[in-house]
C-alpha cells in the first residue's frame, strides 16, 4: 500500500505523521506523534519582588521612573533579539516567590531575578534559588554597592553566574546577554 506524504504539522519539538490505521484500507489512518528532545535551551524567567508592582511610585533617580509593565515590555523585546523566551513572574509576598522557584526547572532554563530587599536578607529564597539550581543571573536597577550597607549583602552570592547593578533597565540587557551565553543560545 503506498501512503501519501507524511503532512508535517509546524509545532516545536513535535512531529504528526499519518499511519495506516486499518490492515488493507488506505483510506484508514490515525495521527501518531512523535516528540523530540527540545534542542534549545533559550526559556527565561524574569522574577522580580517586592514592590516592583508600584515601581513607577518609587524614586525615580533609583528606578527610573517606568511602571513594571514597561519594563516587562522592554525586556521582552531585548529577550527575543537575544533569541531568548521571557516569561515574568512578580509577587509581594515571600513564599509565593520561593513556591515559584520550586516549579523554576519545570519553567524555565534560567533566570533573572531582582528580588527586591529580599535579595539582602531572605535565606528561604535563596535556599529555593539553589534548589532550582539553574543559572541565574542577579539584577538590580539601582547601584546597590552605593546606597545602604545594608544593601551591599545580597544572599545570592555563590548562587548567580553574574550580578548587574546600577545600570537600570539597560542592566536587563546585559543580563539577557549574560544568561544567552551560559544556555548556549546564539542569535
Amino acid at each position: 500500500m503506498t501512503l501519501p506524504a507524511s503532512p508535517r504539522v509546524p509545532c516545536p519539538g513535535r512531529q504528526l505523521d499519518r499511519a495506516p490505521s486499518l490492515p488493507g484500507n488506505p483510506r484508514s489512518f490515525s495521527i501518531v506523534a512523535r516528540v523530540t528532545p527540545a534542542t534549545t535551551r533559550n526559556r527565561v524567567a524574569v522574577l522580580h519582588g517586592v514592590n516592583f508592582d508600584i515601581l513607577e511610585r518609587r524614586d525615580p533617580s533609583f528606578y527610573g521612573g517606568r511602571s513594571l509593565s514597561e519594563l516587562e515590555h522592554q525586556i521582552e523585546g531585548w529577550a527575543r533579539e537575544a533569541g531568548l523566551e521571557p516569561i515574568f513572574f512578580q509577587t509581594n509576598h515571600e513564599g509565593e516567590f520561593v513556591e515559584y522557584l520550586h516549579r523554576l526547572p519545570d519553567l524555565a532554563d534560567g533566570s533573572l531575578i531582582n528580588a527586591g530587599a529580599w535579595t539582602h536578607y531572605s535565606r528561604a529564597i535563596a535556599d529555593a534559588l539553589g534548589v532550582a539550581a539553574l543559572p541565574a543571573v542577579e539584577v538590580h536597577l539601582s547601584d546597590v554597592e552605593a546606597r545602604e550597607d545594608w544593601r551591599k549583602v545580597s544572599v545570592f552570592d555563590g548562587l548567580v553566574v553574574e550580578k548587574i547593578s546600577g545600570k537600570g533597565a539597560d542592566g536587563y540587557r546585559e543580563a539577557l546577554g549574560v544568561l544567552a551565553r551560559a544556555l548556549g543560545v546564539s542569535n
